[in-house]
């Protein structure tokens, strides 16, 4: 779908590069901008104290692109920088405002000589306000700033981290939508567009039905126990043989009796206790006690069958391990082979980009770049002689990253 679009991702982590692999996936040509021992990300694992071929964390960020290993705190540097981005369809990058700005690289100075770059500015808390220049990461500006790390602790509890990346690819598909939103707008008016994407303010959104009954009403119910529920048939039951299932109650009553049935309470059905919605609130205690005895009678496997067959909405409470097998996730498309930057044909299995376009090469064009594998190639299309790009080797100005980089 993006074929014939040019990114240069100036950026490092995850956030900013997640957008970029979503838009590699989707056809764009990214060439990632890595300064002098490139991102970060690629120690991963090495910090860990293990040392792979393949970095799972860093090539689901980085599939499919090209890159440059360039120090861009030379004034050559910089001018490389500004020559890619003058014709470039996209600059996308988490680079703090002010750095780039006396850079030479902020939005107003590259539209000069780019009318038509969208360019997308990835930040942990937007591009105005006291703390726009604030470095962001996702546990502090997504996770605990916004609010949803309080939001999400049940009543009493700690606060506790979010897990890798949860807030930064929750942005990262945020900042793909708005770029290809303005490429739209570039398509048809020649004129591009500062898309502005942060970790806060994409943190907001996505717990917004919540946010907007803080807005509204002032105040918002905190996150309760099982047995606590305002609804309690609207939980979480354990089986017999110690899995989890996640009940989903509609609004209204046409459930009660239908979950009556599945554990074999049907003298339940028109109790006083339980029989209307205020009545299970009053009772959400004893309630959840019954469900709870109720479903822990059963194996998975028959209260699967019987949550089907009386047409309620429900799913496993899965591990990441059970999701890697569940013939659902295959059949959604949620996993892809991506080609090993070992070069010899080898694929391994990692996460898909979030949406699917049937019929289309919509998946990883190919592995994650070695530290500065494209330098050579990119200088050339710049029109740079061979000579040239010698010299900026030995100045250290770009450099050429090795295999196993």
């Amino acid at each position: 779908m993006l074929e014939g679009i040019r990114v240069i991702e100036y950026a490092t982590y995850m956030a900013a590069p997640g957008a970029g692999s979503i838009l590699s996936d989707w056809g764009a040509d990214v060439i990632k901008i890595e300064p002098p021992g490139g991102d970060p990300i690629r120690k991963f694992f090495r910090t860990l104290g293990t040392d792979i071929q393949d970095n799972p964390v860093f090539d689901f960020d980085n599939r499919g692109k090209k890159s440059v290993a360039l120090d861009t705190s030379t004034d050559e540097g910089k001018a490389i920088l500004r020559e890619l981005a003058e014709s470039a369809d996209v600059f996308l990058t988490n680079v703090r405002p002010g750095g780039l700005e006396r850079s030479g690289l902020g939005y107003e100075q590259l539209k000069s000589v780019n009318p038509k770059l969208v360019y997308c500015s990835l930040t942990g808390y937007g591009l105005d306000g006291p703390d726009a220049d604030k470095p962001g990461f996702d546990v502090a500006s997504f996770w605990a700033r916004s609010g949803v790390a309080r939001a999400t602790i049940p009543k009493g509890g700690e606060p506790f981290p979010c897990r890798t990346a949860f807030g930064d690819h929750t942005t990262s598909i945020a900042a793909a939508a708005g770029i290809c939103a303005a490429l739209v707008e570039a398509g048809k008016t020649g004129k591009g567009r500062l898309v502005e994407a942060s970790l806060l303010r994409t943190a907001l959104f996505t717990i917004g039905s919540d946010f907007a009954i803080q807005l509204f009403f002032g105040r918002l119910g905190s996150t309760k126990a099982r047995h606590e529920q305002t609804v309690p048939i609207m939980n979480f039951f354990m089986t017999k043989d110690e899995h989890w299932l996640c009940i989903v109650a509609r609004q209204g009553e046409s459930d009660w009796a239908p979950i009556c049935r599945v554990i074999g309470r049907e003298d339940l059905i028109d109790d006083e206790r339980f029989n209307s919605a205020k009545a299970r609130r009053k009772n959400s205690k004893a309630c959840v006690d019954i469900l709870d005895d109720g479903f822990g009678k059963l194996t998975r496997e028959e209260a699967a069958a019987r949550l089907d067959k009386h047409s309620i909405a429900w799913s496993p409470v899965q591990t990441l391990a059970e999701a890697a097998e569940d013939e659902q996730v295959k059949a959604a498309g949620g996993i892809v082979d991506v080609p090993s930057s070992a070069g010899d044909g080898s694929t391994f299995a990692s996460p898909a980009s979030p949406v699917r376009f049937p019929g289309a090469d919509d998946g990883p064009k190919g592995p994650a770049p070695r530290f500065g594998e494209h330098t050579r190639d990119v200088l050339a299309s710049l029109g740079r002689s061979e000579r040239d790009v010698a010299q900026l080797l030995e100045d250290g100005v770009v450099s050429e990253g090795s295999a196993s980089a």
